[in-house]
């Protein structure tokens, strides 16, 4: 079982020393595919000489424009968060986090997202994840860098896929949408909503944060999926007609 579709995606690094630490922690736990959202900086000779012998894994590197771009074709995505936010999401610790990434692997790629040197990812890029996950560190002194948090849940990956190398195989069937797939749900859903005056346009508050965090909770499958928007179009057809 390999770890070739796993992705680490940085979002918005300032500092190329931080992606050349990141592309060294990688290689050493056996991941090699890295994206990058956004760049602040440039892969320079700095990012290399931090690479140390990792620089296969920044020429190979991707570099996108945004966050939905990186994971589109992702049927998981699991963002890092060191903070509390006020809205809650799907919380897993680092174990589990891994155990998830390399499970999921197994049906094609999935993203592990870690933000900002500074700020972490801005709340509407969380909410793009399906789950969030905290390193618990010394609640005293968390200060994790970049490359540290990268490195310490690369381990766990690779301690997961490890642990099922021994083991059986068991093969699940289950198939979940990509995330671009659920973004068009979401798009479908809040037009629907609009459609049917249960969204005030002007006053839409938090109703589409609120059921992304429901749907990212109960995270449905492709046929399940399938069924909503189908929903959703019986209610457009609906409209419709009462509209004519």
């Amino acid at each position: 079982m390999a770890l070739s579709d796993i992705r680490i995606v940085l979002v918005n690094t300032s500092h190329s020393g931080n992606i050349g630490s990141v592309a060294r922690a990688m290689k050493t736990m056996g991941l090699s595919q890295l994206i990058l959202v956004d760049p602040a900086c440039e892969i320079d000779s700095h990012a290399s000489a931090l690479a140390a012998g990792a620089t296969d894994v920044l020429g190979k590197s991707k570099t996108v424009a945004t966050l939905a771009e990186a994971i589109a074709d992702c049927a998981l995505t699991i963002g890092t968060s060191a903070r509390s936010r006020t809205l809650s999401w799907p919380m897993v610790e680092p174990r589990e986090c891994a155990q998830k990434l390399v499970l999921g692997s197994q049906h094609g790629p999935v993203a592990l997202v870690f933000g900002r040197e500074n700020s972490g990812l801005s709340n509407e890029e969380l909410q793009l994840c399906n789950y969030h996950v905290c390193i618990p560190a010394n609640p005293e002194y968390s200060s994790l860098n970049l490359a540290m948090a990268v490195m310490t849940l690369c381990y766990e990956t690779r301690m997961a896929q490890l642990d099922l190398q021994d083991k059986p195989v068991v093969e699940d069937e289950t198939r979940y949408p990509s995330a671009q797939q659920m973004e068009l749900f979401y798009e479908h859903l809040e037009h629907t909503l609009n459609e049917t005056g249960f969204i005030i346009k002007q006053h839409p508050g938090i109703v589409m944060t609120r059921l992304r965090r429901l749907f990212n909770r109960a995270r449905p499958e492709d046929q399940e999926l399938n069924i909503l928007r189908g929903i959703l179009t019986s209610i457009n057809r609906s409209t419709d007609k009462t509209d004519k």
